[in-house]
């Protein structure tokens, strides 16, 4: 289930998870022993008892990792600096059964970045999952809008779930095909 590269871990303290696949929230209470499985995007996936979870960047000193901190941005920032920040900040984002990006895996359709009425920058993304009834489609939403709110200026975030076009391998970077096979 677990290749070498997995390293044993021990819940320091009681840590909200998520289920993979299912998307169940729960808590790992402390002590819990387990094996980092993944740790990619300032998240981790951990496998507990025959079962993987995902521990949130922000909740990695539970599993003795160092917490993800937040994106900087320059005060003389251009919308080309923004978007690019966003763009780095979506490929943090990683389905937690696939060690590829979701901008590589193609799960991101659109992502545009414009103002308010108030001149306030807001961000729009449609997204979409490899396989339609995912448990984690959630999750991943969630963490899309949680990641780009982050980003200074940033101020409304709206994330969509779309299935058309329905996803395929043909939509992956070459890279991403490459590093999973799927030529």
């Amino acid at each position: 289930m677990f290749s070498q590269t997995s390293q044993p871990c021990q819940f320091e303290r009681d840590c909200p998870v998520v289920m993979i696949p299912s998307g169940d929230e729960l808590t790992m209470p402390a002590g819990t022993a387990g094996y980092i499985t993944q740790a990619l995007g300032g998240s981790f996936t951990v496998f507990v008892e025959g079962n993987l979870f995902r521990v949130a960047g922000v909740d990695a000193d539970a599993i003795g990792k160092e917490p993800v901190q937040p994106p900087t941005l320059a005060e003389d920032a251009t919308e080309d600096d923004v978007e690019k920040l966003i763009w780095d900040q979506l490929r943090t984002c990683y389905d937690p059964e696939i060690p590829v990006n979701i901008v590589d895996l193609g799960l991101v359709y659109r992502c545009d970045l414009d103002r308010n009425a108030s001149g306030e920058r807001r961000v729009a993304v449609d997204m979409t999952l490899t396989a339609p009834g995912c448990g984690m489609g959630p999750i991943l939403v969630e963490d899309v809008r949680a990641k780009i709110s982050l980003i200074p200026t940033i101020t409304e975030v709206d994330v969509e779930l779309v299935f058309d076009p329905p996803w395929n391998h043909m939509m992956m970077s070459e890279a991403a095909r490459l590093e999973t096979g799927m030529f």
